[in-house]
């Protein structure tokens, strides 16, 4: 029998000092909020942004009035001549790459009939195979050392088929697998990969949603916690995930839904 490890502190386990995470979409919202909790937890940031600033932008000066690094990279990830660019930069970036968040995404929104080709080539491009790319070449690099943590942000559309949103639909489907195929090859390795499945969160990819009274009314009505999410509550997920506290967790979807897929 396997002697039990003696618990370290609850502070320790999330203590993420000296380590080097990448957020994607990382300019506002969602990733903003991960990036500025895996800062207060002691990682220093390289956030990526198909339009964020060369220097100056709110998150980087919130992840600097924390005491972190920020390097801010310019990449659109639907792009993927720019995906295998920004791959090869954080491939050979002077520090190790220990936390890998995969955050950015587009959607959206057209019934099926009229939801055309180029809708959805940019979605799977920018929702699935950017994430590919970039889990597969930075994660080579944690499958040596033997330790990394890969966070993919999903949706309740990794589990549900949503309306007038099928590429969306399809890309987070896929997000879902990819965490499980890239799990069952890495966690042996010691590399820890999961997603997260947020809810309905009050974000600008929600605007639309949350301005039609009707549909708004029919979300909440159904989301067991009465309220909408706020992008800190993907983020206090998030942190789990990248820390030391989530060893043992591999090849998860989190949903943080307030309680949707319960219902």
């Amino acid at each position: 029998m396997t002697a039990a490890v003696p618990p370290r502190r609850a502070d320790s386990l999330f203590d993420l000092s000296g380590k080097l995470a990448v957020v994607t979409g990382a300019r506002r919202g969602i990733g903003r909020a991960i990036s500025e909790f895996l800062a207060v937890a002691g990682a220093d940031i390289v956030g990526v942004s198909a339009h964020l600033e060369d220097g100056g932008s709110e998150v980087q000066r919130s992840i600097e009035s924390l005491g972190r690094t920020f390097e801010p990279v310019r990449a659109d990830l639907s792009d993927e001549a720019q995906v295998h660019e920004l791959a090869e930069r954080l491939a050979n970036h002077p520090r190790p790459v220990d936390i890998l968040v995969n955050n950015a995404g587009s959607i959206v929104r057209a019934a099926a009939v009229e939801h055309n080709d180029d809708m959805w080539t940019r979605t799977i491009a920018t929702n699935l195979t950017a994430p590919f790319i970039l889990t597969r070449e930075v994660g080579r690099a944690m499958v040596q050392r033997g330790a990394g943590k890969v966070i993919f942000t999903g949706s309740l559309l990794s589990f549900q088929g949503g309306i007038l949103v099928p590429s969306y639909t399809a890309s987070k489907h896929g997000v879902a697998g990819l965490v499980k195929a890239f799990s069952n090859e890495w966690a042996p390795r010691g590399v820890n990969v999961n997603g997260i499945a947020p809810g309905y969160i009050a974000t600008d990819n929600t605007e639309a949603l949350r301005a039609d009274p009707e549909r708004s009314r029919s979300i909440l009505e159904r989301i067991p916690a009465g309220r909408w999410g706020v992008a800190n509550d993907i983020a206090g997920a998030a942190l789990f995930l990248a820390s030391a506290a989530s060893d043992y967790v591999c090849g998860i979807v989190l949903p943080v839904d307030g309680g949707w897929l319960a219902r």
